[in-house]
């Protein structure tokens, strides 16, 4: 007997388990809303309406059968379950090209303490705000051809510490080509999910392939699981920003030229907001040429990044850090090619109860540690220096790392990090260091953006820190694998330090 193509995309839904069941059972195939699936018509006005359908039914499933639809922004509402079957692809639309635009930017927005990007949601392929019961899943991919990585930078006065040191020789046309104007982003997408304000959110089981500035970007968001994603981009992966109670695990994020999963408390929302209770767990984070993840051949032939510093990828907590973060758990995640663990807050907000444990690195491009308290302040009257506190790393096993970089916890005169663990901690470096890297004395750059780099090289080569108030070192093996001149550890105004069970080699 032969399946209709209906009872086929009803097959495909019965495949993925419902995330709301209460709503899940209504169905709605964008193909009897007009869309085609040719790759060639726009088919965002017929996802629309089988979006507007399901939610004035109640709630329900909009099926995506295999097909590949051209779109611009598609609008997630409340109670509405977006099924990407197998062989299902959304394609971003590009508006040089395909006669149409995206949802505008929102106006009125100060966008002074973060940059265009986190300061809007609309101008994105698909956008939510204040949504609830929502979910996009199925093992359909989404390709963000048609989206931009680039936009504005923050119209933030002080301007000292808005982009890394390494970008310091690039010409004022090379900044202006990554940071376009605002006038110039109007009908461009540059996210290809942004979700805002919203609560009980599930993203579950496809692919991003080009996700423009970020393939996700959660603000304001609670009780958001993202699980068994494939992320494969040319910018940033996952930002989760001001969220609390979210679960993000078994995805894989490759980012070469920006962070794969990154934490963050921006001003995005007009005012300070934590990022709190969140999870991050059997990951893989990497920094492979793009595009080279989903096609498997996992190619290395970039070295490079937009900020002039070697590939990035990584988990990271920062850099917009005016809320804090607090109960941050990292786990049983792996890092290939890429920058190592960053966990950062430099605009005043406080880090506290942050665990991080099980975790493989392998050809680590900068540092594998990185804790940073600093005081750029990117933020209103009235923000102070913020504070690390109470921060647990352990079984951590980093091998091939940049021999410039050692692990490194650098917080500030008079306002020391406080209370850092280091326990079952195995470090192999690259090795190379000489007696003129050994003799350097690191400027203290308080008001710098922060990225393990910003030191430069520095005097040691498996563990440095300054300002330190409560520093635990135990299980610590760390060796190079070649001769480096400079000693194994260099800590300055480090207060209630204790190693034990310590093991170098070189």
């Amino acid at each position: 007997m032969r399946m209709s193509r209906r009872e086929l995309a009803l097959g495909a839904a019965a495949l993925w388990l419902p995330v709301f069941p209460a709503h899940a059972a209504r169905h709605f195939d964008v193909r009897g809303h007009g869309a085609k699936g040719d790759g060639i018509a726009i088919d965002s006005g017929a996802i629309n309406a089988a979006i507007e359908a399901a939610s004035r039914a109640g709630g329900g499933t909009v099926i995506l059968p295999r097909g590949r639809y051209l779109c611009f922004s598609i609008r997630l509402q409340s109670r509405v379950t977006l099924l990407l079957a197998e062989g299902a692809v959304i394609e971003a639309a590009d508006p040089a090209r395909h006669g149409g635009q995206y949802d505008l930017p929102e106006a009125g927005i100060e966008q002074l303490y973060q940059d265009f990007g986190h300061s809007h949601w609309r101008n994105s392929l698909i956008w939510g705000e204040g949504i609830e019961q929502v979910a996009i899943i199925g093992p359909g991919m989404i390709h963000g051809i048609g989206l931009t990585r680039d936009g504005p930078g923050a119209r933030w006065k002080k301007q000292a510490g808005e982009r890394p040191l390494s970008m310091q020789g690039m010409s004022d046309a090379q900044i202006a080509e990554l940071e376009p104007a605002a006038a110039a982003m109007q009908g461009l997408g540059n996210k290809t999910i942004a979700l805002k304000n919203g609560r009980d959110i599930h993203l579950s089981g496809f692919t991003i392939l080009k996700g423009g500035h970020f393939a996700i970007l959660a603000t304001g968001t609670r009780a958001l699981r993202i699980e068994g994603l494939t992320i494969d981009t040319e910018r940033d992966g996952i930002d989760l920003d001001c969220v609390q109670d979210v679960i993000v695990e078994r995805c894989r994020v490759n980012s070469p030229n920006d962070d794969g999963i990154v934490v963050k408390s921006s001003f995005a929302l007009g005012r300070a907001i934590a990022a709190e209770n969140i999870l991050i767990r059997d990951c893989d984070v990497s920094g492979y040429d793009m595009g080279s993840l989903v096609d498997g051949t996992k190619r290395t032939t970039q070295e490079i990044a937009p900020d002039r510093d070697r590939v990035t990828g990584r988990i990271k907590l920062g850099t917009e850090s005016n809320g804090g973060y607090r109960n941050v758990r990292i786990e049983d995640c792996r890092f290939t090619r890429c920058r190592g663990l960053a966990l950062e807050t430099v605009d005043g907000g406080v880090m506290e109860h942050v665990v991080a444990q099980r975790l493989t690195m392998r050809d680590v491009t900068t540092a594998p540690l990185f804790l940073r308290l600093g005081d750029r302040r990117r933020g209103p009257a009235g923000t102070g220096v913020g504070l690390i506190e109470g921060v647990t790393i352990r079984e951590v096993d980093a091998r091939g790392i940049d021999h410039r970089f050692p692990a490194a916890i650098a917080g500030l005169a008079g306002h020391p990090i406080r209370d850092v663990t280091l326990r079952d901690v195995h470090l192999e470096y690259r090795g190379g260091g000489t007696a003129a890297d050994a003799a350097r004395v690191p400027a203290e750059l308080p008001d710098a953006y922060p990225e393990p780099s910003m030191f430069g090289v520095l005097p040691c080569w498996a563990l440095w820190a300054r300002h330190v108030d409560g520093l635990m070192i135990d299980r610590f093996t760390a060796g190079t694998m070649q001769a480096d001149q400079r000693p194994p550890f260099a800590l300055e105004d480090v207060q209630r330090f204790s190693v034990r069970n310590t093991l170098l080699w070189r």
